[in-house]
């Protein structure tokens, strides 16, 4: 668990980032993700349903994806 003290190293995206963020959602509203857009996170491949982000703590290592749908045909 995050102290709040030492940022956390955490790969987001495939980017390797330090973050001071506690919660996914604390995570998402800081790199300016808009909280009722159209997109999925998954922690270390688990995806996180919705309803758990202000909740999901962010751990040192973390791998953090965040997935857009795609249209088209």
């Amino acid at each position: 668990m995050n102290d709040m003290t030492t940022p956390l190293t955490i790969s987001l995206n495939g980017e390797t980032i330090k973050t001071d963020a506690p919660t996914l959602q604390a995570l998402l509203l800081a790199r300016g993700y808009p909280l009722q857009g159209a997109f999925a996170c998954a922690i270390n491949n688990s995806f996180v349903p919705r309803p758990q982000w202000p909740e999901r703590v962010l751990n040192n290592g973390d791998r953090i994806d965040i997935v857009t749908p795609i249209t088209g045909g």
